[in-house]
């Protein structure tokens, strides 16, 4: 077991005093089997008027942020420690009849599974001709085999490449590129395996990044995002394709969403001009108790 707290701060600044709207942040992890809550503090400036807490239709949780006063310089500081079991291989206990792919998901859970199967890009037919270049069609191929064959075509095929600008790539830009964001490589993840037929969504944390032991991860300095297959038998698999990882080893899960949009980590808005906001400056800290510290500083 590893102990984990991470130190993430986000902030803005403006040219005048200008009034904001409602904020809504993701940062509180998800509890489960492999993760617990241990602390989860924010600190924000200026001093907000309302703090609320609410669990969207994901069941992650949310923090709405209100204001009452104009500021130009805008601060949420967030503090996290959590006990995390790590995974370190795969254990893909399978059902006996999804053990091979191509299966279908059992009359249960296929209608809860159903928007998640269910392709949200279908006009990128790049990403299905991406998996004829590894994978031969109509070919029964063992499922854990198949998705760790698809993780790792990601994590060695393309290059990453920190992006300030908001939003995630379509597949077909990623595949055209032949490089992206975490958030990039995961929706393209997604994407081509919901073509397979598996069911996938997106996951939004922290990746742990050691300094001076371990591998090099990337995708450090903000927040990271992957993605979760659900395998019969398995549940909800992690899978990030920009490190190769498959399960939770150094990854902290926070939220989970059908879209990468629908788990931003900070979102808001304020009365004003555009060219008011000067800049936003985020800093991730990432450390184990008594272990190496990742601490990147990142802009955008």
């Amino acid at each position: 077991m590893t102990v984990f707290s991470v130190h993430h701060k986000t902030t803005y600044r403006y040219k005048r005093p200008i009034k904001l709207g409602l904020h809504q942040l993701l940062f509180r992890p998800r509890d489960s089997f492999d993760q617990r809550l241990m602390d989860c503090r924010i600190n924000v400036v200026p001093e907000s008027a309302e703090v609320r807490w609410i669990h969207d239709v994901f069941g992650n949780c949310l923090t709405l942020v209100d204001f009452g006063e104009k500021c130009e310089f805008l601060e949420f500081e967030t503090f996290i420690r959590l006990e995390h079991t790590p995974e370190n291989a795969p254990d893909f206990r399978i059902e006996d009849y999804a053990r091979s792919h191509p299966f279908s998901y059992s009359d249960d859970e296929s209608p809860d599974l159903g928007p998640y199967v269910r392709r949200h890009h279908p006009q990128d037919v790049e990403v299905e001709e991406w998996l004829k270049t590894f994978l031969r069609k109509d070919t029964s191929r063992p499922t854990g085999q198949l998705l760790m064959t698809l993780n790792e075509a990601i994590a060695e095929g393309f290059s990453y490449k920190r992006r300030i600008s908001r939003g995630t790539q379509l597949p077909a830009e990623t595949l055209r590129k032949q490089q992206g964001t975490c958030r990039d490589f995961a929706l393209l993840m997604m994407e081509a395996a919901r073509a397979l037929g598996f069911a996938a969504r997106f996951v939004m944390g922290y990746v742990y990044v050691p300094k001076r032991d371990g591998p090099l991860r990337l995708g450090g300095g903000s927040t990271h995002a992957w993605c979760q297959i659900y395998v019969p038998g398995s549940g909800w698999v992690e899978f990030d394709p920009t490190n190769g990882i498959v399960g939770n080893r150094d990854l902290i899960r926070v939220g989970v969403a059908r879209t990468p949009q629908q788990a931003i980590p900070l979102s808001g808005s304020y009365w004003g001009d555009a060219e008011d906001e000067l800049g936003m400056v985020v800093t991730v800290n990432v450390k184990t108790e008594g272990g190496s510290t990742a601490w990147t500083a990142a802009a955008g």
